[in-house]
């Protein structure tokens, strides 16, 4: 008697709502993961800091106009360029596939961006992100894509610690954490505003987390 089929899920189909019901997920309003995170210490330089203001003058002028392509060029790429996730232990990569059986069910797509062990390829993720160039009204649910794409990578890892993402929705950026069944989400930073160097010093806190999970 053969298998069943594996029931796939993509991550451009997750939403909030069907990963809460198809996998008991649970919103939580605080989580001291997250608030970790946050509230971690990182020195800026001189050169990041002048760094930052252009790219956020760019945005400035550019955000309501940019397509996903030159958001992501122009200011995303960048910012994550300049906190350099390069390493011998793991690198930054973009819009590489990947997917995890969770509960039977396997989620699968191609993040626009993961920090994952493996220099050439992506092995076992710990961070993913997503991006959207629209402010108002994107197609389908950034928050829940993350969330998709972190849920596999939990499963990866085999459950052994905290998975860490962020959206954008054009100038807001919101980081999130999922440890066990709970996720949360927290308040948007605004890229236009002195929050550009709270959003750069947060990806760097990032980058110390990962270096002390592998």
């Amino acid at each position: 008697m053969s298998e069943p089929d594996i029931v796939t899920l993509s991550f451009k189909e997750c939403t909030l709502l069907k990963l809460e019901k198809n996998f008991g997920l649970k919103e939580v309003p605080e989580s001291q993961v997250l608030e970790d995170w946050l509230t971690g210490a990182s020195d800026i330089s001189e050169f990041e800091r002048q760094t930052l203001l252009n790219l956020r003058r760019k945005l400035k002028l550019n955000v309501h106009d940019w397509n996903e392509a030159e958001l992501a060029h122009y200011f995303i790429g960048p910012l994550m360029t300049l906190v350099d996730y390069t390493t011998d232990r793991f690198n930054l990569f973009a819009e590489r596939p990947f997917a995890g059986v969770v509960e039977g069910i396997e989620l699968k797509g191609r993040p626009d961006g993961i920090i994952a062990t493996g220099l050439r390829e992506p092995e076992k993720p710990f961070f993913c992100f997503q991006e959207y160039k629209k402010e108002l009204d994107p197609e389908g649910d950034p928050a829940g894509q993350a969330l998709g794409a972190m849920l596999a990578a939990q499963e990866i890892n085999e459950h052994r610690h905290p998975i860490y993402g962020c959206y954008v929705k054009g100038r807001g950026w919101f980081f999130m954490v999922l440890h066990g069944k709970q996720y949360c989400i927290g308040e948007p930073y605004i890229a236009t505003r002195d929050d550009i160097s709270e959003i750069f010093r947060i990806l760097k806190v990032l980058k110390q987390i990962i270096l002390e999970m592998t």
